[in-house]
């Protein structure tokens, strides 16, 4: 056997054996404890909670099929990249049939048409089957890509990256997020199968404030930290390969106390999100440069959402990060004084305010903040409100010379006393 080949089959080996530890890991550290005297909620949602044991099973399978193939080491980087794009503009014509479908079923004057409902339900199965193939290549050349650029980023031992960077492109459970009615902050977190129209979601959310008293909010997610991680389809390239890096943060971090320490509490899970957000946009701007460079936005200034970077002269009739954020300010000030019904009241009066300004919100409540405020990585705080964590994790950043450097400096913190310190 020649000494190459000798060495990809060895680390193929070692990879698929970090694989089977990391299962292994997964599976005793997947049931996090919490309030054992609301244990009664789980017979209001356990026909409804995400199997993730099943799912990370037929995924891991899926891997291993596909990483005997390596099929990116076999074409040019420009070749990989216009294969991510042809794969993007697949998912275009899956949606676009797929919203044709449901107008088809949805429209009385439409839903006659039984002869062109089953012509486009043809069309969608074979385009959604095409989609997958392109699926399993499109991952592996992404995975390459982001673990060339962390590895270059200083993340990489001995050349490889550890955890190895696997992810899986899938419909993602839903997010139900539960926070008591006194005081915003995460009770309890539990996924949810995905497909829950907005009735049912209510329906749940209604039941658990009845029942339990507590703010309920049922949300998607862009991405799961299992292993592999779980992110959800889009056409943005920009915004995939953001997620991509952020839950392999995730992962890297759970190696380290700040990860291990997720659940504990609020403040070390916005401490978490935060530094995953801020290195994923990191990483993933990398990524754009590296691989996609005709997709960087113009107007991208670090720190910033591109899509609220206007040019120069104008200025946005709405700032959306500043009203929510007098939103969460008020709506602290009002618990605090102990008026729970006048917060609630107020942050519906706030939802249709964002509303008649184009922010389709379905609800604001004390969940929606507890979930949303956790993710502090932007000027402004937003969702946040004056939560000192997301400046305080933000100032880590542009003291640390390099990302590799700001995540060793973060990844040991266990308390935002201990934060505080690094920043001094």
């Amino acid at each position: 056997m020649k000494r190459g080949n000798f060495l990809t089959t060895i680390r193929r080996g070692g990879r698929l054996l970090f694989l089977l530890l990391s299962f292994s890991l997964l599976l005793v550290s997947s049931n996090v404890l919490f309030d054992g005297s609301m244990s009664s909620l789980n017979n209001l949602i356990r026909w409804d909670e995400f199997n993730y044991v099943s799912w990370v099973v037929s995924a891991l399978v899926e891997k291993f099929s596909s990483a005997t193939l390596s099929l990116e080491r076999f074409i040019d980087d420009e070749q990989q990249a216009g294969i991510i794009l042809e794969y993007l503009d697949q998912i275009g014509d899956v949606e676009a049939l797929e919203a044709r479908l449901e107008e088809l079923n949805s429209d009385p004057n439409l839903r006659r048409r039984t002869g062109e409902i089953a012509a486009v339900d043809s069309r969608l199965q074979e385009e959604t089957d095409r989609m997958h193939r392109y699926g399993q290549v499109a991952e592996s050349i992404l995975q390459n890509q982001t673990e060339r650029t962390l590895v270059d980023m200083g993340f990489g031992v001995g050349g490889q990256l550890l955890p190895p960077l696997l992810f899986k492109i899938t419909d993602l459970p839903l997010n139900l997020i539960l926070s008591p009615r006194d005081v915003i902050g995460t009770l309890r977190s539990v996924s949810l199968k995905p497909g829950m129209n907005v009735l049912e979601k209510q329906a749940l959310e209604d039941a658990i404030l009845q029942r339990f008293n507590l703010s309920a909010l049922v949300e998607p997610v862009g991405g799961i930290g299992a292993y592999p991680t779980m992110v959800m389809r889009t056409r943005s390239i920009s915004w995939l390969t953001d997620v991509i890096a952020h839950e392999w943060f995730h992962n890297y971090l759970s190696f380290f106390p700040l990860g291990v320490r997720y659940f504990d509490n609020n403040s070390l899970r916005s401490i978490n999100e935060t530094t995953t957000n801020l290195a994923g946009t990191e990483v993933g701007r990398r990524v754009m440069i590296d691989f996609y460079p005709a997709y960087v936005s113009l107007y991208y200034q670090p720190g910033r959402d591109p899509a609220t970077v206007l040019p120069e002269g104008r200025q946005p009739s709405f700032n959306y990060r500043k009203q929510m954020r007098e939103t969460r300010v008020v709506t602290d000030w009002l618990l605090s004084l102990g008026k729970i019904e006048q917060a609630e009241a107020y942050m519906e009066l706030r939802r249709l305010f964002f509303w008649e300004n184009g922010y389709r919100i379905r609800k604001i409540n004390q969940a929606y903040f507890a979930f949303y405020g956790s993710y502090n990585d932007t000027p402004g705080g937003g969702a946040a409100g004056d939560d000192p964590i997301g400046p305080a994790v933000q100032q880590l950043r542009k003291q640390s010379t390099r990302l590799k450097e700001f995540i060793d400096n973060v990844k040991r913190v266990t308390s935002f006393e201990e934060l505080m310190d690094e920043l001094e």
